[in-house]
């Protein structure tokens, strides 16, 4: 009878601190020894949700790197082991940037920085935004036909790996780029070349800098599964009219990922903005929406992770005084520190 009642009594605890979790919003800490894609698998998109192997909801959290010609540095096994080890994070974003100085138009061999930042997700068993990373272009059809050469590398080359998501235009941004103009047109050149390889989930920008939900609401990716839809904001210039319009998308059926977000203003500097940042993470975890914090950089702007100059042989290991305040604050929420 002892026996019993104490199996009971470890039961009911364990179920206890699996609602006090739940209900205060914080993310939960994985003993069991498993990797993320150990733990989750094969993702799909399911309604609303991106969703584990067994079709249950699961919120992906995890660090972008900053581009990839600036700070690929950061993109290795030891960065995203101590991430997921130390920072409770399931997921890492690589930016590869499309134009300018260093870009993939300019640099093909930037692919060969993509493909080391793919194997050493496999390695650490992490999941990762494999980010096509238009912005100074503005609109994602002007290096379609090398968007089309890219996706096709990675897609042949590690086809059905359940550790990639393929984010295929990062913001999309002008006046005249619109979403039924340039970006859903894109995304249904590049889509059908990854779906010849696998059914990875694939994530599309929208228009405006990733904020604009609305006009992809209203008309989606038709005769496709596994699809999602970019959303991107800053909690110093981005708050409650941006959530609005993310709800609203949600109503409608629309399943947002957010690959790219920072706790500062969208200039990447302006300070951190704590309380605004918990609105938008309170949020996100009520809609289990994914997301990925910019960034890993020891560049000195106040969206980085890292102070000024800070690990510059870039191993991880960091302690706290290597953390610039929002290093911290991210740290700490994805931890289930800060609630």
């Amino acid at each position: 009878m002892k026996k019993m009642i104490k199996k009971i009594t470890v039961i009911l605890s364990a179920v206890f601190c699996l609602v006090l979790a739940s209900c205060s919003g914080g993310r939960k800490i994985y003993n069991d020894g498993k990797t993320p894609v150990e733990r989750y698998g094969a993702l799909s998109v399911q309604g609303t949700h991106l969703c584990d192997q067994n079709g249950k909801p699961v919120q992906l959290c995890g660090m972008s790197s900053h581009g990839l010609h600036w700070y690929g540095k950061y993109a290795n096994a030891d960065v995203m082991k101590w991430l997921r080890d130390d920072w409770n994070a399931d997921l890492w974003r690589s930016a590869m940037y499309v134009s300018g100085n260093g870009g993939y138009a300019q640099n093909r061999g930037m692919g060969l920085k993509m493909i080391e930042s793919i194997d050493a997700a496999i390695e650490s068993g992490m999941y990762i935004l494999v980010d096509w990373h238009v912005l100074p272009e503005l609109d994602p059809l002007l290096y379609a036909h090398l968007a089309e050469e890219f996706f096709e590398q990675i897609a042949s080359t590690y086809a059905d790996c359940p550790n990639i998501i393929y984010e295929i235009c990062n913001e999309p941004n002008g006046e005249k780029v619109t979403w039924e103009g340039n970006i859903k047109p894109y995304a249904e050149r590049i889509i059908p070349i990854i779906r010849k390889y696998c059914d990875n989930v694939i994530v599309v920008g929208t228009p405006v800098w990733s904020s604009d939900l609305t006009s992809a609401a209203a008309s989606p990716i038709e005769n496709q599964k596994n699809i999602m839809y970019t959303l991107h904001f800053y909690a110093g210039s981005h708050g409650k009219d941006s959530r609005a319009v993310a709800d609203a998308a949600l109503k409608k059926g629309l399943p947002i990922f957010v690959t790219e977000w920072g706790t500062t203003q969208a200039s990447g500097d302006g300070g951190v903005f704590e309380k605004e940042t918990m609105e938008w993470m309170r949020f996100l975890a009520k809609n289990k929406i994914p997301w990925a914090n910019w960034s890993i950089n020891n560049k000195g702007e106040d969206s980085g992770a890292l102070k000024y100059n800070k690990d510059r042989d870039a191993k991880g290991g960091w302690k706290e005084s290597d953390l610039q305040p929002s290093g911290v604050l991210v740290r700490k929420i994805l931890r289930g520190e800060k609630k």
